[in-house]
């Protein structure tokens, strides 16, 4: 019996590092899926003005029918990008930056900016970034920055739309 201990213990380490291993990497390998389907449409460093979720059309896994999304696909590679939120006004709205392992590292809503608009740099490290610019540092060059605004019905997307597309996304 003693004999079995040590190639049991193994075989589990081994089994325990494949777990993890393998965990971590359908992390990236989800979020690089969501970056590309976020990209297809405008490319990177673009703001990506989603229709409203239907059950033909699902942008996201899930996604809430009350919220409108706004997403932009970043890729740090050649700079930091400048991400502007305009706040409906009493309306909740979120900005949200997701990095390549589906860690949130950035979240700010209507109420914690005021309900005025406001800008983030999200930027790599050793990135210069312009003096006075909020910024956000991420280990890794592509995420995504999501926006939500809260709807009391669908129809009233019509009326928004305009004040939605006040927020972008642009490389500088």
């Amino acid at each position: 019996m003693k004999q079995w201990l040590g190639p049991a213990a193994v075989a589990l380490l081994v089994a325990a590092a494949a777990w993890q291993g393998g965990l971590s990497l359908a992390t990236y390998g989800l979020m690089e899926v969501a970056v590309r389907r976020t990209a297809a449409d405008t490319g990177f460093n673009k703001m990506r003005y989603n229709a409203l979720a239907t059950p033909e059309n699902q942008p996201i896994v899930r996604p809430s029918p009350d919220l409108a999304y706004a997403a932009c696909a970043y890729d740090l590679k050649d700079g930091p990008v400048e991400v502007t939120m305009a706040p409906v006004p009493g309306r909740y709205s979120s900005l949200s930056v997701f990095d390549a392992r589906t860690d949130v590292v950035f979240v700010r809503n209507d109420q914690q900016a005021k309900e005025k608009p406001f800008q983030i740099v999200i930027a790599r490290d050793g990135q210069a970034v312009p003096a006075g610019k909020e910024v956000v540092r991420v280990d890794y060059d592509r995420g995504i920055a999501l926006i939500r605004l809260l709807l009391n019905t669908p129809s009233e997307i019509k009326s928004l739309e305009p004040l939605r597309r006040q927020s972008s996304c642009r490389q500088i």
